[in-house]
């Protein structure tokens, strides 16, 4: 029976599915400003996607996903900082 080694998950892998999602959000990001929307939605969005971006760093890149509750932990900081950001951004 052959053995397909694709079929293993490794770190380099789940680096590259990370950084392609970071390029894909990114993109999101820019694609989102063209929307002909009311603009603190699209800033809300933008915030939003920045936000998504920084847990799959702090996940990926910093092997937070190891370490489950050091990854609540910062997410709950940086979700409290983007809707202090963003309430602020409204006012």
């Amino acid at each position: 029976m052959p053995r397909f080694f694709f079929a293993r998950d490794t770190h380099a892998d789940r680096l590259t599915r990370a950084w392609a999602g970071l390029i894909a959000l990114s993109l999101a990001s820019a694609l989102l400003t063209l929307v002909p929307v009311e603009p603190r939605l699209v800033g809300g969005g933008i915030l939003l996607l920045a936000l998504f971006k920084a847990r799959i760093i702090l996940a990926r890149y910093l092997d937070l996903e190891c370490s489950p509750a050091w990854l609540r932990g910062f997410t709950l900081v940086l979700s409290t900082f983007a809707a202090l950001i963003f309430a602020l951004y409204l006012v």
